[in-house]
């Protein structure tokens, strides 16, 4: 079989007005990067905004593992899929950081037969987004600095500054720096540290932004540090907020791309789910809506994460009402919750299945407490046996659950047809009842109660006594109606990596609180989690090289 890359080099694409052109974006609606990328103007909002919205479809998956469980792949073969049987689906994705791509993870613009293209430029420095974003938060740390160098007048205390500096890459190194605040006669410094870019507030504030006044509006009340007095200072008060949206106001665009089956595809903005709320753009997600009548989107990691912030958040602020879910798995990584090693995975192993699908329980449970119908998509494996797979598509059935057998790694759209036939018949027969699980008005501490034990399965949550002090200014403050937004490990129920399947009755340790203003929700810290990720032992940099032709290789 080829290689994810060997594929992406070996197809034709179409010039990116043709693709526009499918769902009826004119040619002057956009605005080019080369032939294969473009990204949507202001103006063609103001044709579309009247019309209906189609059906929202959100896929996500259970907690993923070291087999890997195809989510990405999954929602670009379901949207191949969806248009081969003659429906007008579009597909929304966020842009992937280079953080994984060059680290761990690698890409993430699908795989085999289901990918984005075109796959080198969107797994490297696409349209500029994530870089306009890198470099507005950066001017905002400079601002900071500059200020208090110059005098301070805003009396701001160097030791209560909260914004981070950023960076598109994993580097524990930059975690915790000093910054120098050098003077000819004295000298003063700082401890700052560094947030990898999709953790920013500022990628979070792009991707719930409706536009240039709602993006200025938000930026203006992002908490940069406090006084002497603790009081709180706004970048508004450093004069920043013009210079910011300057820089962002061409990152708020969404960017339009096509699959390898040319279904046009609109990928924007990329916050990490584990350390932020883990969706593509409000934007993105309102032109899809209008330009297609379904339109499928996806939440980073697993439904404890993604899920839960693209219902709780996402759709709270922007008043989305989701149609549907699909819920992405494998049997590899169901054996792998029963206790089975990566050498087994091919060996049929029922028993250590039928413990492992309890993770997968736990989702279908949870996405269900948020009204939302769910389809189970089973991202099969040569060697998955038939006895395997009944097992799951029973347990599936036996919670209500739709479930359907995909094969879209290695068939593209085609092998997504019967999922396509579940999701559509699932959305003509159960209606959608969606809610969030949690109001605003009640407390901090109540909101992070709430998704603990009701969606991870916790007995407590325990407050260090730096979060409990946090909450209790943020609540003096009235910042507190807001939703909350956990950090957390991604590869587990829990706080704890190690921990896997469905456990309950745990610990959930909270062991810091930061508020994100601009964007409108607080971040709460749970566990060893790491806003700036390290490289690994061997990161996938070490794979990739371009050839004294500029041909690359190595990326996946």
């Amino acid at each position: 079989m080829k290689s994810d890359i060997q594929i992406a080099q070996e197809a034709k694409m179409k010039h990116i007005k043709e693709i526009a052109a499918l769902v009826g974006i004119r040619e002057k609606e956009l605005e080019l990067y080369g032939d294969y990328k473009a990204k949507l103007k202001p103006e063609l909002w103001g044709r579309l905004k009247k019309k209906k919205d189609g059906k929202l479809i959100l896929v996500t998956a259970i907690n993923p593992t070291p087999a890997g469980e195809g989510k990405t792949t999954t929602s670009i073969g379901l949207v191949m899929a969806m248009r081969k049987l003659g429906k007008n689906a579009m597909l929304a994705l966020r842009e992937p950081s280079l953080g994984p791509c060059m680290g761990m993870k690698g890409g993430a613009a699908g795989g085999g037969y289901s990918q984005v293209m075109p796959m080198e430029d969107i797994n490297l420095h696409f349209t500029g987004d994530i870089h306009a974003i890198t470099t507005a938060n950066n001017l905002l740390s400079a601002m900071i600095d500059n200020h208090i160098y110059h005098g301070n007048i805003l009396g701001i205390d160097p030791k209560k500054v909260v914004w981070k500096r950023a960076m598109d890459l994993n580097d524990r190194a930059l975690r915790k720096v000093e910054v120098d605040l050098s003077k000819k006669k004295k000298k003063m410094t700082r401890m700052d540290g560094f947030n990898i870019t999709v953790a920013s507030e500022i990628m979070a504030i792009l991707c719930l932004s409706e536009n240039i006044a709602d993006l200025k509006k938000r930026l203006a009340k992002i908490i940069i540090a406090y006084t002497f007095e603790k009081k709180p200072i706004f970048a508004k008060d450093l004069k920043a907020v013009g210079a910011l949206a300057t820089l962002l106001k061409d990152a708020l665009k969404p960017n339009l791309v096509q699959t390898l089956e040319h279904t046009p595809v609109l990928i924007h903005g990329g916050p990490f789910a584990n350390i932020a709320h883990g969706c593509n753009s409000i934007l993105a997600t309102r032109y899809g809506l209008k330009l297609g009548d379904y339109l499928i989107t996806e939440a980073g990691f697993g439904a404890d994460l993604g899920a839960e912030k693209f219902f709780d958040i996402k759709c709270r602020i922007a008043k989305l009402k989701p149609d549907a879910a699909v819920l992405t798995t494998t049997i590899r990584s169901l054996k792998y919750n029963g206790g089975v090693e990566i050498a087994n995975f091919k060996k049929e192993n029922l028993a250590a299945l039928e413990k492992g699908t309890a993770n997968l329980e736990r989702h279908i449970r949870n996405i269900k407490k948020f009204g939302v119908p769910t389809v189970v998509a089973i991202n099969v494996f040569p060697d998955d046996t038939k006895a395997e797979i009944d097992l799951v598509v029973a347990k599936c059935q036996a919670l209500g659950a739709q479930a359907a057998v995909s094969h879209v790694w290695v068939k593209g759209g085609e092998g997504g047809k019967e999922l396509a036939k579940k999701v559509l018949a699932t959305l003509k027969n159960r209606k959608s009842a969606f809610r969030p699980i949690y109001d605003t008005k009640k407390s901090i501490k109540e909101k992070i109660e709430i998704i603990a034990k009701n969606i991870y399965g916790a007995g407590k949550v325990e407050f260090s006594p730096m979060a409990a002090e946090q909450m209790k200014n943020f609540q003096k403050n009235k910042f507190d109606l807001v939703p909350v937004c956990i950090a957390k490990t991604q590869y587990s129920l829990t706080d704890d990596p190690k921990v896997l399947g469905a456990p309950e009755n745990f610990t959930l340790r909270v062991q810091d609180l930061r508020l994100s203003n601009g964007a409108g929700f607080i971040v709460a810290i749970a566990g060893d989690i790491m806003t700036m990720p390290g490289l690994p032992k061997i990161p996938a940099a070490e794979k990739i090289d371009v050839s004294d032709e500029g041909v690359i290789k190595g990326l996946f």
